[in-house]
């Protein structure tokens, strides 16, 4: 599988800012790490679309994607709200309408990672509930 791996300065520094001071744009999910147990938090836009929430993984095959596969579910946390969330990947080939909602909402800032992964096979999708 494809991945992206984001800068130093995006993972260290821009990511836990965006958890912290953007909380209208990006929620933070809190899930299990599949070896260690420990909890990661990672921001994430959610994609409400045709009536259900979905996650995307615009850099491919991240940590927080194969955590949440193992996890199958964690903590989404937006605002000052937090719920569990139970996590089901959607196939491939039902991946197309999502991903391309999921473009049109972040808008031109990730058009590079999908340039560099144009296969919808290189970014998971979530269905959460």
């Amino acid at each position: 599988m494809a991945y992206l791996k984001p800068q130093p300065l995006l993972a260290g520094v821009l990511n836990p800012l965006a958890m912290k001071f953007a909380p209208g744009r990006v929620a933070t999910l809190v899930v299990a790490g599949r070896r260690s147990g420990v909890p990661h938090k990672v921001p994430l836009v959610v994609l409400d679309y045709d009536g259900r929430k979905y996650l995307v993984s615009a850099r491919g095959e991240a940590d927080w994607v194969k955590n949440l596969r193992q996890a199958g579910g964690g903590e989404l946390i937006q605002g000052r709200s937090s719920r569990t969330v139970s996590a089901s990947e959607v196939p491939v080939e039902r991946r197309a309408q999502v991903i391309a909602a999921y473009r049109a909402k972040t808008g031109r800032s990730l058009t590079p990672l999908f340039h560099k992964l144009p296969e919808h096979k290189d970014h998971p999708v979530f269905e959460i509930s």
